[in-house]
């Protein structure tokens, strides 16, 4: 079921609709916008999501010069390099040893729930908006202001 509103005596355009649909941010450069895209559409099967976030998660990171190694020493060179904060890579860890347990098909892992997915999602979304989308709004915002007639 989907539930939608519009103004009434507008134009009868759709301002928000239930449930909102997540939407991923164009800036974000290709690779990880892809992966995580094809998480927000795979909640259904909840251990893909998990899995595509964590790649999505690789891809920033790389995109961000830390290609040596993998992705547990990717997530700490990022703090040592001072790109993301410590709490951050906690969380970070935490997505990728919830992708190793489905990767490696762990018999003692619980099965990922659509919560789970959920919560890798709103990480990898949270890092994607930190690393690229945050700092590009800060770029445009500096930029001189065009003279004025």
């Amino acid at each position: 079921m989907v539930t939608a509103f519009a103004v009434p005596g507008s134009d009868n355009t759709v301002v928000e609709f239930y449930p909102s649909a997540q939407i991923v941010e164009q800036t974000i450069p290709e690779r990880p916008r892809s992966y995580l895209a094809q998480a927000m559409e795979s909640r259904h099967a909840p251990a893909g999501a998990v899995m595509l976030c964590a790649s999505a998660v690789d891809a920033m990171l790389k995109l961000r010069g830390l290609n040596q190694g993998s992705l547990y020493a990717r997530i700490d060179k990022a703090v040592a390099d001072h790109i993301i904060t410590a709490d951050m890579a906690q969380w970070a860890h935490a997505v990728r040893l919830d992708a190793n347990d489905q990767r490696h098909a762990d018999v003692a892992a619980d099965l990922p729930t659509t919560s789970d997915a959920d919560r890798v999602i709103d990480f990898a979304n949270a890092l994607a908006e930190f690393l690229f989308v945050l700092p590009g709004r800060v770029q445009r915002g500096i930029q001189p202001a065009p003279p004025q007639p």
